[in-house]
């Protein structure tokens, strides 16, 4: 976890998990880098917010993979799951829901969902395709976070591979294009 800059009320604090993806954002935002997956991602989140003040609002802004043919470009969230979790069997051993679909937009915009697993697998990339569009490994921890604090979230992902074999050498050429992409998105919002 490294937080680069200093958080105000007065501007959104912009959460990515590594380096790379930030490479481009410029330093006139405050950065929160996490780490990879959910854990670092809530763990790194959590603190800060803990620590005060809190932001305007958290942006999350990463890489994803695409889960159906075609997908590129820079999208914007509007739900989150978790595709890790087994939901439906915790709910019948106790009757709670634990780990429900989170809305973080409006529209019709793609579904995200969020694991611990670096998707690189056809076979998992179709499974998961199924009921989302888009795969990565922060987004929902960032959501749950977020909501949790009372604090309004953007998930903005860029396609960096099409989560299937070769993924992770796609994701290492790729990644400072989409880095790029994502800092002119955030230009685009006037920040």
């Amino acid at each position: 976890m490294r937080l680069l800059g200093t958080i105000s009320a007065d501007r959104p604090l912009l959460v990515v998990a590594v380096r790379e993806e930030a490479a481009h954002l410029g330093d006139h935002l405050p950065v929160l880098l996490t780490g990879i997956g959910k854990v670092n991602a809530a763990a790194a989140l959590a603190t800060v917010l803990a620590e005060g003040p809190h932001p305007s609002e958290i942006v999350n802004l990463g890489t994803a993979g695409a889960l159906r043919p075609g997908w590129e470009g820079t999208h914007t969230v509007t739900q989150v799951i978790q595709h890790d979790l087994d939901t439906p069997t915790l709910y019948a051993l106790t009757g709670r829901t634990y780990g429900a679909p989170l809305v973080v937009g409006k529209g019709d915009g793609p579904v995200l969902a969020t694991g611990d697993l670096f998707v690189s697998d056809p076979a998992a990339r179709d499974r998961l395709a199924e009921h989302a569009d888009l795969v990565d490994m922060e987004g929902y921890a960032v959501a749950t976070v977020a909501h949790r604090a009372g604090l309004s979230v953007r998930l903005v992902k860029h396609v960096s591979d099409e989560a299937g074999d070769g993924a992770g050498h796609t994701w290492r050429e790729t990644v400072d294009g989409c880095a790029r992409h994502l800092a002119d998105w955030l230009h685009s919002q006037g920040w």
